[in-house]
């Protein structure tokens, strides 16, 4: 399935044409892959023949299973950000870019929804530095960073006691709610500073602990195999962050696992999976061919951007 994303940020929805299961229904653009094809190419000429487009890329993103009472399927989520060619609704369908807050009137396809929540997740999840930095000058870099577009947070500081992390998120929370920033407290600390943000990120750990989802509007963790990443989306969590890519700062010894074994690793993993270990934004393209939702990062988040 093709989600075609514009510089606005805006998706391409198309409804399902007469004579077809949940006809006029809002979808995603796609269709069945044929013999001996590729999803990039299955997706490039269902496209094509659908709407008249030729794409570019087509990033892997998300594998789905869905069961419809017609049909067990098996979707293949591509995102694409460069196409050429006017839309002409071959098969009769209706057609229109949209937001997760500006859908367009009538049903979403069942299998569609939960692409809607991962719309809403950033390419860049940065994870907190204040011990490392000192508050102060966290803070700083923080509010530099909210003004230019960081929208994630996770707030992980294992230096510091739960006390000294309600402290900074005294300071930390009002910045962010400003900027329509979400923040996620790490697992790392108490259980009732949890619900002061936005939800948790389960380390890999308490991660293997957990029998259901925590009970927050937003839940990520930590994964370092395809078994970590299978159980996170079994749970129905949000995101997952997967590594390490490469040698990190905080894990100085590690080789990583390079981009080859990253990407078998995250392939199908059933939710969106970011990339973690020694990145900086200019590796955001690397990831997205490998199949990653975006980046996490540490060290690079608070650096000086280029």
């Amino acid at each position: 399935m093709g989600v075609l994303i514009r510089p606005d940020g805006r998706f391409l929805l198309a409804s399902r044409p007469a004579g077809k299961p949940y006809a006029g229904y809002w979808e995603f653009p796609g269709g069945k892959l044929e013999a001996g094809e590729t999803v990039e190419a299955a997706l490039a000429r269902e496209l094509r023949e659908e709407l008249g487009l030729e794409i570019g890329p087509a990033y892997r993103w998300v594998t789905l299973e869905h069961d419809y009472p017609h049909a067990y399927v098996r979707l293949h989520f591509c995102r694409v950000f460069d196409w050429q060619g006017e839309i002409a609704a071959h098969e009769g369908q209706a057609f229109g870019f949209f937001t997760v807050d500006d859908l367009p009137d009538g049903p979403l396809l069942p299998a569609t929804v939960p692409v809607m929540k991962w719309l809403r997740l950033p390419q860049e999840l940065a994870i907190s530095a204040a011990a490392t930095m000192g508050a102060e000058r966290f803070l700083a870099a923080l509010d530099a960073r909210l003004a230019d577009g960081l929208r994630l947070l996770q707030v992980r500081e294992p230096a510091w006691d739960d006390a000294q992390v309600e402290q900074l998120l005294e300071a930390l929370l009002p910045r962010a709610r400003a900027a329509g920033a979400r923040v996620v407290l790490s697992s790392r600390h108490g259980a009732s500073l949890w619900s002061r943000g936005d939800g948790v990120h389960l380390t890999a750990r308490d991660l293997q602990s957990c029998a259901q989802r925590p009970p927050l509007p937003l839940v990520g963790a930590s994964c370092h195999t395809r078994e970590e990443l299978a159980h996170a989306a079994r749970l129905g969590l949000d995101y997952a962050v997967l590594g390490a890519v490469g040698p990190s700062a905080s894990h100085p010894g590690e080789r990583g696992l390079g981009w080859s074994a990253w990407r078998d690793r995250a392939r199908e993993a059933g939710l969106p999976v970011y990339a973690i270990g020694g990145l900086t934004v200019q590796d955001l393209p690397t990831a997205l061919a490998a199949g990653a939702h975006g980046i996490a990062q540490l060290t690079g988040a608070w650096s000086a951007r280029r």
